[in-house]
């Protein structure tokens, strides 16, 4: 798996997950466009008697998010929410959110794709950590609240991400590529 750089423009990366709490896969296309990377990505997962989730990202050339589009399709219909970058907070379906203000990234709830624009921020060094603030998306209500996660650095490509906001308690250990994108994931709560 490695990320398109200026000479695969208008080819994809793609990448893909698979789901170890539930039966689940994700399907994720990488693209450079002009000084930007966009990804679009579906998620099928069994979860909640069954749901299709789309997300759209466009991002910063640095892999700090600009926007995202998610729709998903389940057993009570098709339901959309978009999140657009305002200066320095968020737009949630077009509504300034003051309450996400100073916010990072959206972290959505059903891929690991979103650690990645923490992760390519924090360095490789012994005790290097980051904690942020995101407006994390529900992937399963489409909800969003701002939320505190840290990450630190455990090894080359092995990163430990706890939570420290609205599910305070869940860690995860994360393996990553040479480009931040998370390969393998195994979680744990501690509460």
């Amino acid at each position: 798996m490695s990320v398109p750089d200026k000479r695969s423009q208008g080819r994809p990366t793609l990448i893909s997950w698979r789901r170890i709490d539930v039966v689940g896969l994700e399907l994720l296309a990488l693209s450079p466009v002009a000084e930007r990377v966009s990804a679009e990505s579906t998620v099928i997962c069994l979860e909640d008697g069954g749901f299709r989730l789309d997300h759209a990202w466009e991002l910063t050339s640095d892999w700090r998010a600009l926007s995202l589009r998610v729709e998903r399709h389940d057993a009570d219909g098709h339901r959309t929410l978009t999140l657009e970058r305002d200066g320095g907070g968020w737009r949630v379906d077009g509504q300034r959110r003051p309450d996400l203000d100073g916010a990072s990234d959206p972290d959505l709830s059903v891929t690991p794709f979103c650690n990645t624009f923490v992760i390519r921020r924090i360095g490789a060094s012994e005790n290097a950590s980051l904690t942020v603030d995101t407006a994390y998306v529900n992937g399963k209500d489409l909800t969003v609240a701002r939320s505190r996660q840290r990450y630190d650095y455990q090894a080359p490509g092995r990163f430990r991400y706890i939570d420290l906001g609205l599910a305070a308690g869940f860690e995860a250990d994360l393996q990553v590529d040479d480009h931040g994108i998370v390969t393998i994931t195994s979680t744990s709560s501690s509460a």
